[in-house]
């Protein structure tokens, strides 16, 4: 394939931990090699399938069931038929608990982690670390997210009301980054050298891509490239 003409444009929207885990990684690799260009418009699992409905994307993604997404699209006043739909579950979103790069404390069960997120314990020194007041930070702008780790880690229990608030997965890592004693939850898509990662019991939800209908032509071509790069793509 060679000229400019035969160069498409595939579109992507939705939530930041489907791309960060699956598209952003591979957007810079994926253009070089192919020749098209990978247009990430990151926002919400129910903004992205909105977006999808109204043919301003081609690809909604999302860390979250489609039935959920749907269900949020009709809050917002739009109604989707499944059946115009098709989707199709391209990896796994790991949830990870980053802590700032001084923190000495390597391992946090479900027990200490729902007592650290839910405000009863609030210095790391009870979990043999330093004598440092703990600040959770929480966004608020990741619903998936929050939702996932609320039900497998804090059986639904509330946050602290003391719980510093991010906005996006960017966000709660600069916080993080910044604060020695803070500690949040991201996608293992967002970790980097600046934070640490602590090791706890596996969070993990299915990141699906939908489309309307069949995918099209380079759709398919970018689902084929990512299936041969990382080996994971289930009907």
């Amino acid at each position: 394939m060679s000229g400019l003409a035969m160069a498409q444009e595939v579109r992507i929207g939705g939530g930041g931990a489907a791309i960060a885990t699956v598209f952003a990684p591979m957007k810079t690799e994926y253009e070089k090699s192919s020749g098209d260009a990978l247009t990430i418009l990151q926002s919400t699992p129910v903004k992205g399938l909105i977006a999808l409905e109204k043919g301003e994307i081609d690809i909604a993604t999302a860390a979250v069931p489609l039935e959920s997404m749907l269900a949020g699209a009709a809050k917002e006043g739009v109604k989707i038929d499944p059946a115009t739909l098709q989707q199709v579950e391209v990896a796994k979103n790991r949830v990870v608990v980053f802590v700032h790069k001084s923190n000495t404390v390597k391992r946090l069960s479900k027990g200490q982690l729902k007592k650290i997120f839910g405000g009863k314990i609030t210095n790391w020194k009870e979990l043999g670390g330093k004598d440092q007041a703990i600040v959770v930070v929480w966004g608020t702008a990741t619903p998936g997210q929050n939702a996932l780790f609320s039900k497998e880690i804090l059986d639904k229990e509330a946050v602290t009301a003391s719980a510093v608030k991010a906005t996006d997965y960017l966000s709660i890592r600069e916080m993080i980054t910044a604060n020695p004693g803070a500690i949040g939850i991201d996608p293992e898509g967002m970790t980097m050298a600046t934070v640490n990662v602590v090791d706890i019991p596996v969070v993990t939800s299915p990141i699906i891509v939908v489309t309307k209908g069949k995918p099209s032509a380079k759709v398919e071509k970018l689902l084929a490239y990512y299936n041969d790069e990382f080996g994971y793509l289930t009907k």
